[in-house]
């Protein structure tokens, strides 16, 4: 009888994927609420064929060193800014990752947080459980209206498209920046492709949909928030490290902009003494735009079909580095 594969899985994923690892892989399950140790982490690949690993992982290539039997590493996200693709390549490891199940999902979590920043709602929610709210206020707790307003999108890909669709049943018009032409989105909703400075120059809500990279890192700082409406709500349901947090937060807290929505920080969780965290027109939310019922079960599946795809030597339904392939791993 052959043995089966040895997998470490770095945290408790939904049990559509979880139950897959199990039953084809002699499978050990991290179930402690924070990541493992990067140390420990490096201790624990070092006799395993595969890995399942979160945002929250570095996976770099001195762990994949100390890995020498690695065959795959299946991220559950969609993003992998925490795996070192390249070394994965040059070492014959495969990586996947979870695309496509969170685009609705994400979307909504944008739409959520556009619509709550612009309407002041985590603030009026605040204000009623504090014993404060006295009676009807004509001037208590103004908000933007949406209705006919601009919207601006970093990023066409998928969720951008998601977000500018939903904004469109409220008559907005949608501009966008990518480094890409999206005819889709040009034709569907009538959008239109601008330089950013124009973009952040005529928007009313600012949604950020790019990835992280080098020309995407920091992108958000005190300039740009200076070229924003001041009446300007901002969204980031992307990734922390494209807005500089500090220049956020002065913006916020000088009036620069009226408000933001985020989903993501710099770091993840930000510190209790940020002084983003001490702002009233900011909601800050725990990373959770992909946390549907459905959405979460997807991924595991994914990711567990990845991870499986990885140890017989077939193609992985969501490949990062298909480039791996001729020396792959046996």
């Amino acid at each position: 009888m052959t043995a089966k594969p040895r997998v470490f899985v770095t945290r408790i994923i939904p049990e559509a994927g979880l139950d897959l690892v199990r039953r084809h892989c002699e499978a050990e399950i991290w179930t402690e609420q924070l990541p493992p140790p990067y140390d420990l982490l490096r201790q624990k690949v070092a006799d395993c064929d595969g890995l399942v690993s979160l945002l929250t992982d570095r996976i770099d290539a001195a762990l994949l060193d100390a890995a020498p039997r690695l065959k795959v590493v299946s991220n559950y996200a969609v993003g992998f800014n925490n795996v070192d693709v390249k070394a994965a390549t040059e070492r014959g490891v495969c990586v996947g990752n979870t695309p496509g199940v969170l685009t609705d999902a994400t979307a909504d979590m944008a739409f959520c947080l556009l619509i709550g920043a612009a309407r002041r709602l985590v603030e009026g929610d605040r204000y009623s459980r504090s014993g404060q709210w006295k009676t009807w206020e004509p001037l208590g707790h103004l908000g933007q209206d949406l209705v006919g307003r601009t919207l601006g999108v970093i990023g066409m890909g998928r969720i951008g498209y998601a977000l500018a669709k939903r904004c469109k049943g409220w008559d907005m018009t949608i501009l966008y920046h990518d480094v890409y032409r999206s005819e889709k989105a040009e034709q569907d909703l009538g959008a239109r492709q601008v330089d950013l400075d124009t973009l952040l120059r005529e928007s009313d809500f600012v949604s950020v949909h790019t990835d992280l990279n080098e020309q995407t890192r920091g992108l958000f700082n005190e300039q740009r928030f200076k070229q924003m409406k001041r009446t300007a709500v901002f969204i980031n349901s992307a990734r922390g490290p494209i807005v500089d947090q500090k220049a956020l937060a002065e913006a916020l807290r000088s009036g620069t902009i009226f408000a933001a929505g985020l989903d993501v920080t710099d770091p993840e969780p930000p510190s209790p003494n940020d002084p983003l965290l001490q702002l009233p027109n900011v909601i800050v939310a725990p990373h959770i735009a992909s946390a549907t019922v459905g959405t979460r079960n997807a991924m595991a599946e994914i990711c567990a079909r990845n991870l499986l795809a990885g140890l017989s030597g077939e193609p992985l339904p969501a490949w990062v580095n298909p480039e791996v392939a001729p020396k792959r791993r046996r």
